[in-house]
């Protein structure tokens, strides 16, 4: 029996293929006082039993960075430890069955080229010769990833563990983790129970949780929200098929499978949509290398499919039918990094059956994330800080998992939305919208009105209804306050209608962008983040967080970044001064928990209090050139630009109401954000209904910000995004003596910009941008859209991305270039714009009156 230490500086819990690999990194930087304790065998969780595809090809650049690297670390793992992966590069087809997942993998294929993955885009015939046993009769077309392969998963994990071991980590076996101890919001260490009987502590300043499909109870020992669920997940291998030659992974994601030839056998693999959690009632203290009973009636449609597609497998025995446990996320993408709650906590659990292809890069960002104190780069996508703790619930879990495994292979549609356990967190005026055709998304359990259908609008009908018009419309009168309303909403709830093309809601999308840009339009800006932070000491706190000043008059709003060492962008904010000691600060509603945790672990010796209120107040945002008109008839307050200039909040009475306005805009127009207590929610909103604005959805917010190049966090700024490439240098306030990333600004603006932030709009009105598309400067691929959508007022899609430029480039001399962006391998031409190609003096946001 292995001694385990009393003392080490690390210790990781799980030994599958993310934890040794943790284990592996860490020792490669470095860091040899590891040690990493595994409740039985390495491997015997999920790891053992996975597929073992490796595709080099994920969502995001950062993910596909990622992904590279394991594939080319186990190209060369074998012959530096001296245990063999077993990895292949034979190279993996994706087959589309139809004209849209044909449009899906094109895509795919330009977004590879701008992330540097080599990939071809095969026809039918090609798709035939490279796979000469597949059925191609409905085949539209494919797309072929030569670098890609396969590998052994056991081996993989084993190799890391000798590599580990070789730079002086311990790996110790049946040891399980039985409490997590901590003191002063840091870990110190562990207790653990020991095959044989024997029990102990060890102390320790990092934890890391690798514990796979166990990872949400380590989590509950620190304290800390890990949300996952294990499901079901089903192959089967055939018996040997004699003369079956190499051949590439190949997926046929349209009917939810995947092939892989292994010693003369085909493996298939299911990634079905209606997926079977596992593990409810908790995972079996002896479960290693287990199996799960078989469900043949579950995989049946699955193999029927098969069998059409591939006619060798109707005549070929079943070797093995396996079902086994893998872990899954709400959101279908893995948990990497620092848990909010706990300091040195740190995680890398549910990874999506893409455990093995991720597990390299992972533990290598992971690793460098541990060591140097901050992400590496921009691991927003797979960041645990994105989970809301409502996403911990059981009953959540088992009731997303069921559609999250199937997410693997779905149409991975612009704007798609989860359609399990929804309905969770509801704004106050929920019922409201519904009434009033509202397509609802969801965002970090948020129902969200992204749309609305007004043929399917009930009748909205208020005692405050007044036919009279003041003679001035800018004149307040009193009005009848209104009272309860009464709606009616027939022929059903309008739905999402997916394609990559227009889809059925861009038609009622323009009218609400028409209706912000000429008149006036409502949004319902609930969901997202108000964070409260006040002390005698909060001004003090603020400003070494924030890039802007935030000393400023009571009233006053500064729109600012929290800024890293790097001068990446970790927050981007509007920080509102409510008193000489408190503030309430905006955030997006997926960053909350970022923003939380970033100012609690930046807290030193001030005296603040942080505290999350969103949930407290709802926010109305009345916005477009009529905004002060409306908001005039149904106040008392002064909106003026003298009385109420930009940038500033004021208390008003709406109704028989109390609020909190603040001039701001998102979308490029005059404009208010209408804060209120949640308690009086439904009467403001109904008071400001009275006056017929039209309901705008999130999805024009995004298109009207877009058309003024407006930054939209962990898309176009993130982290790694140097504030003054994004082009926020307007926001730094340098006259101040010490700030979170002030020296890097200064470094950076002494070097100069090596990236500038573009603003491109389509020639051709046509084609749709949503991100990622390959960005192309005279000729050649230079980089890739960070966000789009499409710009209804200014007649084409629109795209937002940094264009690389060379040490002292003027922007006159990147403008004389020629810009094209590359949607599904077409090239298009585009107008390019360092400023606002909508109201690039902001005239409309200053709507100074006459």
């Amino acid at each position: 029996m292995k001694q385990v230490p009393s003392k080490t500086r690390v210790v990781i819990i799980g030994g599958g293929v993310i934890g040794t690999s943790v284990a592996y990194h860490l020792g490669k930087m470095g860091w040899r006082d590891v040690v990493l304790l595994e409740r039985k065998q390495l491997a015997c969780g999920t790891t053992w039993h996975a597929a073992g595809l490796i595709a080099q090809l994920r969502a995001t650049h950062n993910m596909t960075k990622l992904a590279k690297y394991s594939q080319e670390l186990y190209w060369t793992l074998g012959a530096e430890t001296g245990v063999e992966t077993g990895f292949t590069r034979n190279g993996s087809i994706t087959a589309a069955l139809t004209k849209e997942r044909m449009e899906e993998i094109s895509r795919q294929a330009s977004m590879a080229r701008a992330f540097g993955v080599e990939v071809e885009e095969i026809s039918t015939a090609e798709v035939k010769q490279r796979y000469p046993h597949l059925n191609c009769e409905d085949v539209v077309g494919g797309v072929y990833l030569p670098l890609d392969g396969q590998a052994d998963p056991s081996n993989v994990t084993q190799s890391l563990a000798k590599g580990a071991r070789s730079f002086g980590c311990q790996i110790i076996e049946g040891v399980k983790v039985t409490a997590i101890h901590q003191d002063n919001g840091r870990v110190t260490g562990v207790a653990y129970d020991q095959a044989g009987g024997e029990s102990g502590t060890i102390e320790t300043d990092y934890i890391v949780n690798c514990a796979g499909m166990w990872g949400r109870e380590v989590g509950k020992m620190a304290g800390a929200n890990v949300p996952l669920h294990a499901a079901e997940h089903f192959y089967i291998v055939t018996d040997s098929i004699q003369g079956l030659e190499k051949l590439p992974v190949l997926r046929v994601p349209d009917e939810c499978a995947y092939y892989k030839e292994d010693a003369g056998k085909i493996l298939l693999g299911a990634f079905e949509p209606n997926a079977k959690p596992w593990g409810m009632d908790g995972i079996p203290e002896d479960f290693c290398f287990d199996e799960l009973q078989e469900d043949f009636d579950h995989f049946e449609p699955i193999l029927e499919a098969a069998c059409n597609r591939m006619p060798m497998l109707a005549e070929a025995g079943i070797h093995t039918f396996f079902n086994g446990p893998e872990s899954f996320t709400p959101d279908d993408r893995y948990l990497l990094g620092e848990a909010p709650e706990l300091a040195n906590f740190f995680v890398a659990a549910g990874f999506n059956s893409i455990g093995i292809q991720s597990a390299g890069g992972a533990g290598k960002a992971l690793a460098e994330w541990i060591v140097g104190g901050e992400a590496p780069f921009d691991l927003w996508d797979v960041d645990i800080r994105r989970m809301h703790p409502f996403q911990s619930n059981k009953t959540y879990l088992f009731n997303r998992t069921k559609e999250s495994l199937g997410l693997l292979y779905a149409d991975h549609y612009p704007y798609k939305q989860p359609e399990t356990a929804r309905g969770i967190r509801r704004s106050p005026i929920h019922e409201h919208l519904k009434a009033a055709g509202a397509c609802f998304g969801e965002l970090a359990g948020w129902e969200r009105a992204n749309w609305f259908d007004r043929s399917k609008a009930g009748t909205l009908k208020t005692s405050a209804q007044n036919p009279e018009t003041p003679d001035n419309p800018l004149k307040w009168q009193a009005r009848t306050p209104a009272s309860a309303s009464a709606f009616t909403l027939e022929g059903g709830s309008p739905e999402y209608a997916y394609t990559w093309k227009r889809q059925n809601w861009f038609d009622f999308a323009a009218a609400e962008h028409k209706a912000v840009r000429e008149d006036v339009g409502l949004f319902d800006m609930s969901s997202f983040g108000k964070i409260r932070v006040e002390g005698r000491d909060a001004c003090v706190f603020l400003n070494r967080l924030c890039g802007g000043q935030v000393d400023v008059p009571i009233g006053k709003i500064v729109y600012t970044q929290f800024l890293n060492n790097r001068g990446g962008i970790e927050a981007d904010i509007t920080v509102n001064r409510l008193s000489e000691t408190a503030y309430v600060l905006v955030t997006p509603a997926a960053t909350v928990q970022r923003e939380l945790a970033w100012m609690r672990k930046h807290l030193s010796s001030e005296f603040v209090v942080i505290t999350d209120m969103t949930v407290a107040e709802a926010a109305f945002a009345i916005m477009g050139p009529n905004a002060r008109t409306l908001l005039s008839k149904i106040s008392s307050t002064d909106f003026s630009n003298n009385a109420f200039p930009f940038g500033t909040h004021q208390q008003i009475e709406i109704g028989m109401g109390l609020a909190r306005a603040h001039r701001v805009t998102y979308v490029g127009e005059l404009g208010w954000e209408i804060y209120v207590s949640s308690d009086m929610a439904g009467h403001v909103f109904e008071t400001i209904m009275d006056q017929s604005p039209t309901l705008a959805g999130l999805h024009v917010l995004d298109s009207c910000r877009i058309e003024k190049a407006f930054r939209h966090f962990g898309h176009d700024i993130t982290d790694e995004d140097h504030v003054l490439e994004a082009g926020l240098g307007f926001a730094v306030d340098l006259t101040k003596e010490a700030f979170n990333g002030r020296e890097a600004v200064l470094s950076k603006k002494q070097a100069g910009l090596s990236r500038r932030m573009i603003q491109l709009q389509l020639k051709n009105p046509e084609p749709l941008l949503y991100h990622n598309e390959p960005l192309v400067r005279d000729g050649k691929i230079v980089s890739f859209l960070t966000s789009g959508n499409y710009g209804h007022h200014l007649g084409g899609a629109i795209g937002l991305g940094y264009v690389p430029v060379e040490p002292g480039e003027k922007m006159a001399e990147t403008l004389g270039s020629t810009f094209e962006v590359e949607v599904a391998g077409k090239r298009f031409e585009a107008i390019a714009s360092f400023k606002p190609l909508y109201d690039p003096k902001s005239e409309r946001v200053k709507a100074l009156e006459d």
